[in-house]
């Protein structure tokens, strides 16, 4: 449940194929959160591509658990320009911005983070990374996925591990919509701030490469990634962005009738 204290003060979202989506950007994002800052607690963030949007269009459980979010916020470029039709000042809340928001929010703000998810591999090629470029992060914990369904009593040690370390953010990089479910059962569970960033964690730790600024200002990010792994990425780049132009289309059509 999200906090009373803060409902009144949650940004409003708009439907994009009926899915609500934050209208926000990233600067009023991270005013929200922090003018909440102890209320948020407990709660999670969904960072929206096109990809959760249509899943969460087609499945209802999905669907749920993106709308009982405390923020779903716009990572995908198709979303934000929709999104601006009804809020002129939506704009990109992505994964690795986010993160490097928080980090550099860290310098002059007490933040304990807490990283949930990847491989060790990966987690150390994050801390080795953060700890470079970001001195000052207070890194409280982090453990890497074990890549299957927890048992209850498995996601209680969880819970017990990372409340033990106090954290205000937890950052969850299970891929979607593993870590969205994740969070949304985690809800009033774990303490902290849970923030879903799939991909962010590979990202920040230069394990993949980001696309260049001009292709994401041109929403062609995704066929950079779709350039790097055609294989993993085929089927969900051309069956879910060819879903989202046709129910945008769709939806734009039954407004003007």
């Amino acid at each position: 449940m999200i906090n009373q204290e803060i409902l009144n003060n949650i940004p409003r979202r708009v439907k994009i194929i009926d899915v609500p989506i934050s209208a926000v950007n990233m600067n009023s994002c991270i005013d929200f959160l922090f003018s909440n800052w102890n209320a948020v607690h407990g709660n999670y963030i969904c960072v929206s591509n096109v990809h959760t949007t249509v899943m969460a269009h087609d499945n209802s459980e999905y669907f749920k658990v993106q709308s009982a979010s405390l923020l779903s916020v716009p990572d995908g470029k198709p979303l934000s320009v929709i999104g601006r039709k009804q809020c002129p000042e939506m704009g990109r809340v992505t994964g690795p911005d986010l993160m490097r928001r928080m980090f550099e929010e860290s310098k002059n703000k007490r933040i304990r983070h807490y990283f949930y998810g990847t491989t060790q591999e990966g987690l150390d090629a994050l801390l080795c990374k953060v700890k470079e470029a970001y001195p000052w992060v207070d890194v409280v914990g982090y453990e890497p996925s074990v890549f299957r369904p927890m048992s209850e009593s498995e996601e209680k040690a969880l819970v017990e591990r990372i409340n033990k370390t106090n954290p205000d953010i937890v950052w969850v990089a299970l891929g979607a919509p593993r870590q969205e479910e994740f969070c949304y059962r985690m809800q009033g569970k774990i303490n902290g701030l849970m923030i879903g960033v799939g991909g962010a964690f590979n990202v920040i730790s230069g394990v993949i490469d980001e696309a260049p600024q001009w292709m994401q200002d041109i929403s062609m990010e995704w066929f950079y990634r779709f350039m790097k792994e055609p294989k993993r990425l085929f089927r969900r780049y051309l069956v879910t962005n060819s879903k989202f132009i046709w129910l945008s289309l769709l939806n734009e059509h039954t407004k003007i009738r």
